[in-house]
């Protein structure tokens, strides 16, 4: 099978105009008014009556003459006959005549002969008459008929989105079926053999993940107006794929696919589409989402989605979303877009357009700072680590620190996190951040929490890498933490110490090398050469798997879990919370460390009233505050 060469990018504004081009339009249907909250008017409505349908009393009171109380007063009030009552819902039974009037209540029909309704609280009762304090003129305190909306006037039109108050509006006309713009359906694929289901069984050494895209483009559908349907998982066949996006083509008026649409030999579906539709265009030049499809299959539009997530949905929002909006009939989103600051210098010259993934922080002044978002598009949590995009035109080779940047945020809703913090992973500090409102955590480790914070980005910093940190900083708190190997529960291998790791054939699993954690392993390693008089490589060497490194402090109990290692560097605590055994070998400190420049921030002020109480830090085993 010959290879789909990405030979000739189209240009972003290449890439609108085709899928403007598309065909999405739903047509029009009639849904009860219980159901049209959201829609879009397909149609003008008018008033096919008057609203009120009579006149109105405005307020309780009694229905007069007006001219029965001209030059009425407190101290000289006219006195009128009662003759009757008339409340909401009821025919008036009697009509005023000169000197009378009728008690009447809010909303109820103005009987004949009456002109004004005086409100109760300037009227007394003497016996059957009723003395008015005021004087009122022809028309006081009455609705007439058709004074909200008159038969025959236009009451709504068409493109309208019908929230609270058109619904309101049309409850009051009477309307019970509203004519209103269709709901595109959107078909969405997922392809891959590698791809499972969330909460179907996943083998993670296969290479097998979960279907991220599938449940990320539906709710974008869905909050652009759309009405998603998820169909059948489809593999690489061609034969099979074929078959679910040819039923969804019958259905929908629109097909997404994800993934299977890079220049991969395996990647078939572009040939689908050129053989059974018609193929419009084949890669943009934006980053992230070059593999780009677009076209047509049995009559619906179809578009193919990166399979990296963050690359699909950049896509789709970029390119699809507004598409989805203007077949709904929906306006484009309140445009959300932010001015900061470069937090650090930023290079890129691959020559594409580039949507950078972008987060925001607030400086010490209340000024805002943006940094990369950039785990690469195959990383899922960069959906919510970043809060927008800057859009970097092709020609841009790097953003400079303190330049100032647009960011196009995910929605107007988005605000900058109270606290913003990198560092060492750590369960004491996951229970502190969920005591603090709209935190933001990186566990990136020891390293790279100290190099951000030197390079004045974050709010806090956590490590637990010894000495000197090398950076201007003010300590909030600290804490110890036990570590040493995690095993299998019971330990079958009857593991001991380290020294075990270099005298047995014990397989092992270390943490990343910017894990603070690791940098207590490497020197507890050097102290065993120094006592067995050896160099530290030569034990490094000795120990299988110190280099097989994983990022998390759960990471390495899992894998001895699942039984692919018999030890993996960890923290008492976790070993504990999954049941498992665990070796001693030293304790290390935790020091959170704050951006002199920002420790007025309410984010970190509250960590440091958190950091006061000994709680949350004492009650985890293995732990004890400083």
């Amino acid at each position: 099978m010959s290879r789909k060469e990405f030979r000739d990018l189209a240009s972003p504004e290449r890439a609108h105009e085709v899928v403007d081009s598309l065909d999405l339009d739903p047509g029009t249907e009639t849904v009860p008014l219980d159901d049209a909250r959201g829609r879009v008017l397909a149609e003008r409505v008018d008033a096919a009556q008057d609203v009120p349908g009579f006149d109105r009393a405005s307020v309780d009171g009694y229905a007069v003459r007006a001219e029965d109380t001209f030059g009425a007063d407190e101290a000289d009030p006219a006195r009128l006959e009662l003759v009757g009552r008339v409340d909401a819902g009821e025919r008036p039974e009697a009509s005023v005549g000169s000197g009378e009037c009728i008690e009447i209540s809010t909303g109820a029909v103005v009987p004949e002969g009456a002109d004004a309704v005086v409100m109760v609280e300037r009227t007394d009762t003497d016996g059957e008459d009723v003395l008015v304090r005021t004087s009122l003129a022809p028309g006081d305190r009455i609705m007439f008929a058709g004074a909200d909306i008159a038969a025959g006037e236009r009451a709504l039109g068409p493109g309208t989105e019908l929230t609270a108050r058109e619904i309101g509006l049309l409850s009051a006309l009477g309307v019970d079926g509203v004519p209103v713009r269709g709901t595109p359906t959107v078909g969405i694929v997922s392809t891959g053999d590698e791809l499972v289901r969330p909460g179907e069984p996943l083998d993670s050494a296969a290479g097998e993940i979960h279907d991220v895209n599938s449940y990320t483009i539906a709710a974008g559908v869905e909050e652009a107006g759309g009405d998603p349907r998820l169909y059948p998982h489809a593999g690489d066949d061609m034969a099979e794929m074929e078959r679910v996006l040819r039923e969804a083509a019958d259905d929908c008026d629109l097909v997404l696919s994800s993934g299977s649409t890079s220049a991969s030999a395996v990647d078939v579906i572009y040939r689908v589409i050129e053989e059974r539709g018609d193929l419009l265009l084949h890669g943009v030049a934006v980053k992230p989402g070059k593999p780009m499809l677009v076209g047509t299959l049995g009559g619906s539009a179809y578009v193919g989605l990166p399979g990296y997530p963050v690359s699909a949905l950049t896509i789709f929002r970029t390119f699809v979303a507004p598409a989805i909006r203007r077949a709904a009939g929906l306006p484009e989103p309140r445009t959300a877009t932010v001015e900061g600051k470069m937090a650090v210098e930023e290079r890129y010259a691959e020559g594409r357009h580039r949507f950078m993934p972008a987060g925001l922080v607030e400086d010490g002044d209340g000024d805002t700072l943006v940094y990369p978002v950039d785990k690469g598009s195959g990383a899922t949590t960069s959906l919510v680590e970043a809060d927008g995009v800057v859009e970097v035109p092709a020609d841009t080779e790097y953003l400079e620190r303190g330049e100032t940047v647009a960011v196009q945020l995910f929605s107007p809703d988005v605000r900058a996190p109270e606290l913003f913090g990198v560092g060492e992973d750590d369960p004491a500090l996951s229970r502190l951040l969920d005591e603090i409102r709209r935190p933001r955590y990186l566990g990136l480790g020891s390293r790279q929490g100290l190099r951000r914070l030197r390079d004045g980005v974050p709010d806090v910093a956590v490590t637990c890498a010894p000495g000197d940190p090398g950076v201007d900083a003010e300590r909030l708190g600290a804490w110890t933490r036990e570590w040493g190997l995690v095993v299998p529960a019971g330990n079958p291998e009857d593991v001991s110490g380290l020294a075990d790791l270099v005298d047995r054939e014990l397989r092992f699993v270390n943490r990343t090398t910017d894990s603070g954690l690791r940098t207590s392993l490497g020197n507890a390693v050097a102290d065993l050469a120094d006592e067995r008089g050896v160099e530290r490589h030569a034990l490094v060497d000795a120990i299988d798997g110190f280099e097989r490194a994983v990022r998390a402090h759960e990471s390495p109990a899992r894998r001895v879990r699942d039984g692919t290692a018999d030890a993996g560097l960890g923290l008492r605590a976790t070993a504990d919370a999954l049941d498992m055994g665990f070796v001693p070998v030293g304790e290390e400190a935790v020091r959170v460390l704050a951006n002199p420049d920002r420790v007025g921030k309410p984010g970190v002020e509250r960590l440091r009233e958190l950091l006061e109480d000994d709680g949350a830090v004492d009650s985890l085993p293995g732990y004890s505050k400083e």
